[in-house]
């Protein structure tokens, strides 16, 4: 089945999926927060702690089902006497409900810019790795 891909998530955020303690992922990095701006509820979803760079057929990671999704938006100010910044950044937040672990068969997409597309398999519990 084909998956939109959000790659090179922390291995404690994978750890945790796997583990069905996490829930919700705050999406920074630029070609996930791409990726993530075309997520709708209901969507299932590929993520994998390999980066785009490396993501390959074999790559393993966790199939998960979108819950909640927003998109936010920071603004920090920071001044002195002489000197005015302000920051802003946006990121995405996305509600989890891990469903299986999966591998890589085939990657569709992965350019910068672009939405990172894979055809993952869903894994059974008695294959080994």
């Amino acid at each position: 089945m084909e998956y939109v891909a959000l790659t090179g998530i922390a291995e404690n955020v994978m750890r945790e999926l796997k583990n069905d303690t996490l829930r919700t992922v705050e999406i920074r990095s630029p070609h996930n927060f791409f990726t993530a701006l075309k997520l709708d509820v209901g969507d299932f979803v590929f993520l994998t702690h390999t980066s785009i760079q490396d993501l390959t057929s074999g790559t393993t990671g966790v199939v998960a089902r979108i819950m909640k999704h927003q998109i936010s938006t920071h603004r920090t100010f920071s001044s002195t006497e002489t000197f005015y910044e302000e920051r802003e950044t946006t990121m995405a937040r996305i509600q989890l409900d891990p469903r299986a672990s999966a591998r890589v068969r085939k990657v569709h997409s992965n350019d910068i810019g672009e939405i990172t597309r894979v055809e993952a398999e869903l894994k059974s519990c008695y294959e080994a790795r």
